[in-house]
């Protein structure tokens, strides 16, 4: 059987550059000396991911690895401003996790209400002479060149966002179970891993309420290590807020116990993510048609005395014996449950990638400024935008990471003394 299926891909993304400004000096007749009018470059475009609720996988990402947004236009004569870049936005499933391939640092988790992210902003356009005629300089034969593109390698996991994580072993019934309780509809057969990708169903609850259930392809022992198909499909469970766990009654027939199977399960959850374990987990007894009243009531008893902190039931999806019971408490576990989203908090802004091989150095000028300068706050102010506020954040989040704030204050620098920036000036407060 083909595997189509995909949840996990790198892909390298580039912004725009930003345009050069442009010298240029007004020519008019019986004008004999035009000031200069050389106008800005544009800004880069941007790299933007945005959800699309119509996708399912990144399988669109599987054939090609390379995206890059437009840079911007030089600027030209008459002051005309170049035109800026377009823009690039990259569609992803909700529930997508953009990580640094080189760090593996979150970026953005595109869940939640992030439905739009920038990841990596165009370098800002270059200026124009005109910004630099001054009353001693009236003749400006300069001008700024545009900030330059950031690219960079990044790692994309679709960690799928759903109420409950169905696991177990292969054959343990998880198929059938959730095409009986949900509008899936999942192949079945009698082999192992014949659910090759994540199965979502939607379970209806009545009174208007739903659930999703994800269907894990099933696990064997070393899965969290790379064994068998099932330590692909971990990655979806991390978001789930509650797990059902079911159990074959029949596998002490290979040689296995069902508290041998809970405890596999267990430990290969706890190996892949011990906060697995913290989620409220439902132990299912499945295929209980196959089973006597008291051979189902001592397995039963078995696996509460194992696991008393676990519910445990007993169920049929050929019957539907216990269906109702079972999904009446997947219903209100998860409602107790309901307020526990998982949203994986940002770590790492790849803005940083495009200054961390350069310098930058620190002195005290003439005027009493603590001066900061060189390639690194060049790069710095070719791609922030300090006007905004998240730009803004980034510039001070920036200084203190890099240590240049503690350079600063070991040239003396107090609270309330100037820090010059590239012309930006600013006023030092703790």
């Amino acid at each position: 059987m083909a595997y189509s299926f995909i949840d996990r891909t790198k892909i390298r993304i580039r912004s725009g550059r930003g345009g050069d400004g442009h010298v240029s000096f007004h020519r008019e007749k019986f004008v004999a000396n035009g000031g200069p009018d050389g106008g800005d470059g544009g800004n880069g475009g941007n790299v933007i991911f945005e959800v699309d609720p119509g996708m399912n996988s990144l399988s669109q990402y599987r054939h090609r690895m390379k995206f890059s947004a437009s840079d911007g236009e030089n600027g030209g004569k008459s002051r005309c401003h170049g035109k800026n870049g377009e823009d690039i936005v990259l569609k992803v499933p909700k529930g997508t996790v953009i990580y640094d391939d080189e760090t593996g640092k979150v970026i953005a988790d595109m869940s939640g209400d992030n439905l739009r992210a920038v990841i990596l902003r165009g370098g800002k356009g270059g200026l124009g002479n005109m910004h630099f005629a001054t009353s001693r300089m009236q003749v400006p034969k300069f001008s700024t060149p545009g900030g330059e593109a950031v690219e960079t390698m990044i790692r994309l996991e679709l960690k799928m966002i759903a109420d409950i994580g169905l696991v177990g072993f292969p054959n343990a019934g998880k198929s059938t179970l959730i095409s009986v309780l949900t509008n899936a509809k999942p192949e079945i057969a009698d082999y192992p891993f014949t659910t090759l990708s994540p199965i979502p169903g939607v379970m209806d609850m009545g009174d208007g309420r739903s659930v999703v259930i994800a269907d894990i392809p099933g696990l064997i022992e070393g899965a969290s290590d790379g064994v068998g198909l099932g330590h692909e499909f971990l990655r979806h469970i991390q978001r789930t807020k509650v797990l059902l766990q079911l159990v074959d009654p029949m596998a002490p027939e290979e040689g296995r116990s069902v508290i041998d199977d809970i405890k596999v399960i267990n430990n290969e959850l706890s190996k892949y993510d011990e906060n697995l374990l913290k989620k409220p987990m439902i132990i299912a007894l499945s295929k209980s048609d196959c089973l006597s009243s008291e051979e189902k009531e001592e397995k039963l008893s078995l696996i509460r005395k194992e696991f008393p902190e676990y519910e445990v039931v007993a169920f049929s999806s050929q019957n539907r014996e216990g269906l109702s019971e079972l999904k009446e408490l997947l219903g209100r576990t998860v409602e107790e449950n309901r307020e526990k989203d998982i949203i994986f908090e940002s770590e790492f802004d790849p803005m940083e990638l495009s200054v961390r091989s350069l310098s930058y150095e620190v002195q005290k000028n003439e005027e009493g400024e603590y001066e900061v300068m060189g390639p690194k706050i060049d790069r710095l102010l070719g791609y922030t935008n300090l006007d905004s506020e998240k730009g803004f954040h980034f510039f001070q989040k920036f200084f203190e990471n890099e240590g240049i704030i503690k350079d600063m204050k070991a040239l003396g620098m107090r609270e309330g003394d100037t820090v010059n920036v590239g012309g930006y000036l600013f006023t030092y407060y703790e």
